[in-house]
């Protein structure tokens, strides 16, 4: 059997990977092919735990740019990375893959709270943890909430799966034809480039706590299962 490159990772999939083509809602079959590819790495015996988004279904700073105070409009997108979390576990189970949902905001009859020790102890003993509701607080973004739980949990990378980008470019490859990708990067040069890959809260925390990234594309079949045996797709950013 081949021997995957990490034990223990961090999935980062965007409120948009669940939407398929529509980019708003939840898609069954999207989510089923993502479903399908998570059980196939849980099988190499890579413990996973996925952190969720919400921009399918409500976006913070949309709102707040519609006059809306921040604070509650981060919260309506906590709530939606909740739906996307129930979703994608339903999903999973379907598959056969034991999965647990633990909220940052407390709602005991849909989920359990977020309790770092239970959620390792899930992990260990093979099951899918998804940390959903964000980080429990306003003003932060699912990117750095991905970068907080893998310091907690100790991952040992991060998994950023895009998508239809398959890693980081100099710039939007849509609009600029002479856009260059990066095969390798360092947390600090994302920051200083003001490369929109995660936020800078996020970057600043993957990098003090020495946490890897991989951005790579999610909507090509088997990209998960690649990434995680350790072969060279989308971009590595690592060290300061």
């Amino acid at each position: 059997m081949i021997e995957p490159k990490y034990k223990r990772v961090v999935l980062k999939l965007s409120g948009e990977a669940l939407a398929g083509d529509t980019g708003f809602g939840i898609k069954p079959p999207t989510i089923k092919e993502i479903c399908k590819e998570i059980k196939e790495v849980k099988e190499l015996g890579v413990e996973i735990a996925i952190v969720v988004g919400g921009g399918n279904i409500w976006r913070g700073q949309v709102g707040s740019e519609m006059g809306m105070e921040r604070a509650q409009a981060d919260y309506m997108g906590m709530l939606a990375t909740v739906m996307n979390a129930l979703a994608l576990q339903d999903c999973l189970e379907n598959e056969g893959v034991p999965t647990r949902v633990q909220t940052s905001i407390e709602m005991r009859q849909i989920a359990e709270p977020y309790i770092r020790r239970k959620a390792v102890r899930h992990l260990e003993k093979g099951r899918v943890v998804i940390f959903a509701g964000g980080t429990g607080n306003p003003y932060f973004s699912t990117d750095t909430t991905s970068a907080l739980r893998a310091a907690e949990i100790d991952a040992d990378v991060i998994l950023m799966a895009k998508n239809n980008v398959d890693g980081i470019y100099s710039a939007d490859p849509k609009l600029d034809k002479n856009a260059t990708k990066f095969e390798e990067l360092t947390h600090l040069e994302i920051i200083n480039k003001g490369l929109q890959v995660m936020d800078t809260t996020a970057s600043s925390l993957s990098m003090d706590n020495n946490i890897p990234l991989v951005v790579f594309n999610l909507n090509e079949t088997g990209n998960i299962k690649r990434v995680a045996l350790g072969e060279t797709i989308g971009t590595t950013v690592r060290g300061k």
